[in-house]
């Protein structure tokens, strides 16, 4: 194996955590990366990675090496990814984000889908809440909601029509009382994302309304899934997307508070970075996202 390739295996190495994850990705024995790794490392004369029965870990130079070779390996993958868009055959890996509570109740149940009918491609998650890079973390696609896109130069493509309600489970009322105006929530337990503070905008749209500053409580969380699960669990009231609490409304599970209000602000986006040729993955996906949640999502009907 020649010094460029070596360099891309070093870099799919770091990038999957440890040698057998890399291994498995390219169909090759634990054994026969970590032989093109010692080579690499004995070809340049430094040691890059540090081994042990946890995994791997990045010696400081290891760090600087990765940053170069990440750029190899990313150029390539473009390149493999020019050609393959030619035949307009989607192929390869597939790096999406997306926020946890979203992708676990929307995203995985039509994933199988698309893995069936596109077999030749591989894909690569990272669900967070939290704020991230698209191009230091080569995501080709992001599935956000209207407040987390911030960077104009990126494109949206709409997905889906979303809103946010406030509900809560019946053994919190039947502890706590329900709320019966928007003034009546500064009583009561509400509890808020920490750390996202343009998805946790309480703003309830009516000059009776407390200051959203003001509403607060017990309990805060640094994903809607958490809060989710914290509102079913009967801790306190929660603002959260109809996509993901219209079933258990629905069900008995959760109560709905305040019907009056209902925030439409936050549509839900697939997003990628203009100035590139969208390749063939991508596009099925995104075509794949839509097909499964427009014009009218499930979580609406």
């Amino acid at each position: 194996m020649d010094l460029p390739a070596q360099m891309v295996l070093y870099a799919q190495v770091v990038d999957a955590g440890s040698l057998s994850a890399a291994a498995r990705g390219l169909n090759q024995s634990p054994s026969a990366v970590s032989k093109q790794i010692s080579h690499l490392e004995d070809r340049i004369g430094v040691r890059l990675l540090q081994r042990s029965k946890k995994g791997i870990s990045l010696t400081e130079e290891g760090k600087l090496f990765y940053e170069r070779c990440a750029v190899i390996a990313r150029e390539v993958n473009e390149a493999k990814e020019l050609v393959a868009s030619l035949n307009d055959h989607p192929t390869g890996i597939l790096r999406v984000t997306a926020t946890v509570a979203f992708a676990k109740a929307q995203i995985l149940p039509i994933l199988p889908g698309f893995l069936e009918k596109y077999p030749e491609v591989q894909f690569w998650a990272k669900f967070t809440d939290q704020k991230v890079d698209l191009a230091q973390d080569r995501i080709d696609v992001a599935v956000w909601f209207t407040e987390q896109i911030t960077d104009e130069s990126l494109i949206a493509r709409k997905v889906a029509h979303n809103s946010r309600v406030i509900c809560a489970a019946p053994s919190y009322l039947e502890r706590f009382g329900t709320p019966k105006t928007t003034e009546d929530l500064k009583d009561h337990n509400c509890m808020r994302l920490n750390g996202i503070a343009r998805l946790d905008d309480w703003n309830l749209g009516t000059t009776s309304a407390p200051d959203p500053s003001l509403l607060g409580g017990n309990f805060s969380a640094n994903s809607a899934d958490a809060i989710y699960h914290a509102t079913l669990a009967g801790i306190g009231i929660s603002r959260l997307s109809n996509y993901i609490v219209a079933k258990d409304i629905a069900a008995g599970r959760l109560v709905r508070l305040l019907p009056e209000y209902e925030d439409h602000l936050s549509d839900i986006f697939a997003v990628y970075a203009a100035g590139r040729n969208l390749s063939p993955k991508v596009r099925a996906f995104i075509d794949h996202l839509v097909g499964a949640f427009s014009p009218i999502p499930p979580w609406e009907t």
